[in-house]
């Protein structure tokens, strides 16, 4: 076995201060994905999306997040995929931000309400054309025999919608997660990080409590 107890490094990016602390935490997030953007960081949209099956097993993939705002965070997905049947039995689900290069992550948890078909398409549209095309090609998570057949299935429906507009498959939408809580790391020196939990205080409304938690 490969001991990898002596990799480590100090975090040393900068603290977070509660003196620097929004009243809800959408200001924060905002200017931390400004600055994750600005750093030229690799997906820097990219989030771990963690969701559980019937049997309590957790799963976890990388999704990347397309829009936020005060209502929550979204993304769109193959409404048939693994995730999509684990989130029609249980819609609880958790984030996170995997900002390291930043020495930060930012870890979300709450509940996903699906998108109105209205809101699908007005994302879908704007997508690139092979893009829209592969959304009809991929029966997400099932099992398949060789890439070839995801090749030959792409060429198939690219010359079905060669003239006009690709529609948007029936089976491909997207979510919203309302957030309960969302949890700011940020590294400090000598393991001393830096976290605060935003706990939603009431249900419907943008109001957060606001607690520094140990490292």
């Amino acid at each position: 076995m490969s001991d990898l107890s002596d990799l480590r490094r100090e975090y040393t990016a900068g603290g977070l201060s509660e003196a620097e602390l929004p009243d809800t935490p959408w200001p924060l997030f905002e200017r931390w994905m400004q600055q994750t953007c600005d750093a030229k960081l690799t997906d820097p949209t990219a989030m771990v999306v963690a969701s559980v099956d019937e049997r309590g097993q957790p799963f976890q993939r990388i999704v990347l997040l397309k829009r936020f705002d005060a209502q929550g965070f979204i993304f769109y997905t193959n409404l048939g995929s693994r995730k999509a049947a684990h989130l029609a039995a249980n819609p609880r689900i958790s984030l996170l931000f995997p900002w390291h290069a930043l020495d930060r992550q930012v870890a979300v948890c709450g509940q996903v309400e699906q998108l109105s078909n209205t809101e699908v398409l007005k994302y879908f549209v704007t997508r690139p054309r092979d893009s829209q095309i592969a959304a009809w090609v991929s029966k997400q998570s099932s099992r398949i025999s060789a890439r070839q057949v995801l090749e030959s299935k792409f060429m198939e429906i690219k010359q079905k919608f060669s003239k006009g507009e690709v529609p948007l498959p029936s089976f491909w939408g997207g979510y919203r997660i309302v957030p309960e809580t969302i949890e700011f790391w940020q590294g400090g020196e000598h393991r001393l990080h830096d976290r605060f939990l935003y706990s939603k205080a009431m249900e419907g409304e943008d109001l957060w409590q606001i607690e520094r938690l140990a490292p």
